[in-house]
């Protein structure tokens, strides 16, 4: 009834094939929004579980799922199945990354995210070029968020609004600063409005603009950015070199041997901030620091932190469980 999606764009959206990266916080709104409204297939991929203290702000988790430990994307497919049996919903329990990446990304009709790292936005990005695949960008933190949807050959990607990768710590997560419900569910809103224009084919009605919020301090505004570069100066959509595709900026974890640790680091190492890391997780345990290393104690394990974003991370030979800790507390 909604004129300008009508049954012509409804039908559409019932052949509509989405890939959600992510079903935290953004995620699990996103995705029950577009299962509701009648996305034809729904993909859902998350490496997580259901954790007690994810509650507050992941709205399509229960309890339940949390005493049960169960991944995220089972949960969720689980929980959705229940709200719209009509919805083709798929489970991937995968942490997303650069071998991943192309079995998942193939054949979607966009790509959402809800992710909680740069890393993964990026690979997302050239992942959004390669495949000629609109993608849409959200992110939140404390009463703080954003959201931008891009499309292949029509404006800016996200290399040209962010050259580089942020260093590691230098942008707070939910797990050191927290995060408020009002903003993931304002962001997960424009995140979706954006998803079911590009879905029910109203390419024309998009926003082009990066659209910031605070609704702590009652701050919204938005900035054009399509005149911010030519496009042919960007190494991802102008010179079409998709480095995070490749894999040479991700993450990589070995266990220590003889200790109960793993080490993690990368293959372009990136700087660091120890004073504004520390700052931040002082509020969850013990924190010191000299000129070179950084330690921390949070939850049951210590992260020892180089200048150059090299990490260990002792309690755990588990290297998924240590890059998890790494990415948690201190981001990719």
């Amino acid at each position: 009834m909604f004129q300008p999606i009508g049954n012509d764009g409804q039908r559409k959206l019932s052949q509509g094939r989405a890939l959600l990266v992510g079903c935290g916080a953004l995620g699990s709104v996103v995705a029950e929004i577009l299962c509701r409204a009648g996305v034809g297939r729904l993909t859902i991929a998350d490496r997580d579980y259901v954790d007690e203290t994810n509650l507050q702000r992941q709205s399509l988790f229960t309890e339940a799922d949390s005493r049960d430990a169960l991944p995220k994307a089972v949960a969720a497919v689980r929980h959705l199945r229940e709200i719209n049996g009509r919805v083709e919903l798929v489970e991937r329990v995968v942490d997303v990354n650069a071998r991943s990446v192309e079995a998942l990304a193939v054949g979607q009709d966009i790509i959402l995210d809800g992710t909680d790292n740069f890393e993964t936005r990026f690979l997302l990005n050239d992942a959004s070029l390669k495949w000629n695949i609109p993608w849409v960008y959200g992110a939140c933190v404390g009463s703080y968020g954003l959201c931008l949807a891009f499309v292949p050959g029509h404006a800016p990607c996200l290399r040209c609004v962010l050259e580089q990768l942020p260093p590691p710590g230098s942008s707070p997560t939910c797990d050191t600063v927290g995060v408020i419900g009002p903003i993931v569910h304002l962001v997960a809103g424009l995140e979706s409005a954006e998803a079911l224009k590009i879905l029910t084919g109203n390419l024309k009605q998009l926003n082009h603009k990066l659209v910031t919020l605070d609704v702590w301090e009652n701050r919204i505004s938005s900035l054009d950015l399509m005149n911010l570069a030519p496009t042919g100066q960007c190494p991802a959509c102008g010179e079409r070199k998709f480095d995070f595709l490749e894999g040479g900026h991700e993450a990589q974890a070995r266990s220590l041997c003889g200790r109960d640790a793993v080490q993690i680091w990368r293959t372009t190492p990136r700087p660091v901030d120890f004073e504004s890391i520390a700052e931040r997780l002082s509020r969850l345990g013990s924190v010191r620091y000299n000129d070179f290393l950084l330690r921390a104690q949070v939850e049951d394990f210590e992260i020892a932190l180089f200048r150059d974003g090299r990490g260990i991370v002792r309690g755990t030979r588990d290297l998924n469980e240590a890059q998890r800790i790494y990415a948690k507390y201190i981001g990719n």
